[in-house]
């Protein structure tokens, strides 16, 4: 594996691609002036002001291609990615709602049947929603709500120089057939196991072990720590060769792959072995793969050689800079 490689397939990937329209349109629909709101861009979930606690809400929706190839799937997935957002919060899920846009009647019954699969494993409800049964096109999206008590809750935007990295994966899954880029880890567990994991998030952000964390989402465990960078206006140093990774992948894949379940977080260098046995207690395994700096770059190591992946001072992934 040549390091040129893989910062060529990180660039060039849809997963962070995508991603960089997402400041124009956060910065039309501004939330300073609003005081309820605590945490809003840059992170998996806004979190709003109510007592004690926050209120956690986010929304995401499934990719075109996976509704057109996997609608089962796509329906999984569309509870899993919010119930992971609540969860990189250090929150607890409470409820979801649902958009169904809808051309076919067969599409909608395996995406109902997806969601519905998804909401017992979890145990967390749909409890309303909106359908348009008659698009020229099948869609699903879900938004969730949760909540966090304020001392414990875990930002994206966060991090501090001298933090350690750590990546947290479980690495027991499967790539589904045709999902190239997808580690499908929670499918084929008991709802027990992965209910586990989830509330392995609340107990991490209880006893404050981390300085900031987001899930891996589309844009991969680089990718994702790199949003986590751009948001907190810092550098970090990645050596691939500490990432872990299941025997057989191919590192570029498994970099560019969406993780069922698996977290990037900063955390001060004294509580990373406490952390990375918190999700050894579920199964997961997790390992200190770099250094958070001051420098705006994030640059990855193999063997030897270092070099930037992206330098925050001119190009972006989000273009989400949070000042706190």
């Amino acid at each position: 594996m040549e390091l040129d490689v893989v910062i060529e397939s990180i660039k060039a990937f849809p997963g962070i691609t995508r991603k960089n329209a997402i400041h124009e349109i956060v910065n039309q629909l501004p939330v300073d002036s609003f005081k309820q709101v605590f945490a809003s861009k840059g992170e998996d979930a806004a979190a709003i002001e109510h007592g004690d606690e926050f209120i956690l809400f986010a929304t995401d929706g499934i990719m075109e291609s996976l509704v057109a190839s996997n609608p089962y799937l796509a329906g999984y997935f569309a509870v899993l990615v919010n119930i992971s957002d609540i969860a990189a919060m250090g929150g607890k899920p409470m409820a979801m709602v649902d958009v169904m846009s809808l051309s076919k009647s067969k599409v909608c019954n395996q995406i109902l049947r997806g969601m519905g699969d998804a909401v017992e494993k979890f145990n967390v409800p749909i409890v309303g929603g909106h359908t348009h049964p008659d698009c020229k096109y099948n869609a699903i999206d879900i938004s969730i709500i949760g909540t966090v008590p304020k001392s414990d809750i875990i930002l994206s935007s966060t991090a501090n120089v001298g933090d350690d990295i750590v990546f947290v994966f479980d690495l027991d899954g499967t790539y589904p057939e045709g999902l190239k880029f997808a580690w499908d880890t929670t499918t084929k567990k008991s709802a027990e196991a992965v209910q586990a994991q989830i509330a392995m998030m609340a107990e991490v952000a209880k006893r404050n072990l981390v300085h900031s964390g987001k899930d891996m989402s589309n844009p991969g465990c680089i990718g994702t720590l790199g949003m986590m960078l751009e948001s907190s206006i810092k550098g970090g140093v990645v050596d691939l060769e500490r990432i872990p990774i299941p025997d057989g992948i191919d590192m570029v894949q498994w970099a560019l792959s969406y993780q069922g379940y698996g977290f990037v977080f900063a955390c001060d260098p004294r509580n990373s072995k406490e952390l990375i046995g918190c999700f050894e207690e579920v199964g997961c395994k997790g390992a200190v793969v770099g250094t958070i700096d001051d420098s705006l770059e994030l640059k990855l190591k193999y063997r030897g050689a270092s070099k930037v992946l992206f330098d925050f001072k001119n190009e972006i992934i989000t273009g989400c800079f949070v000042k706190r």
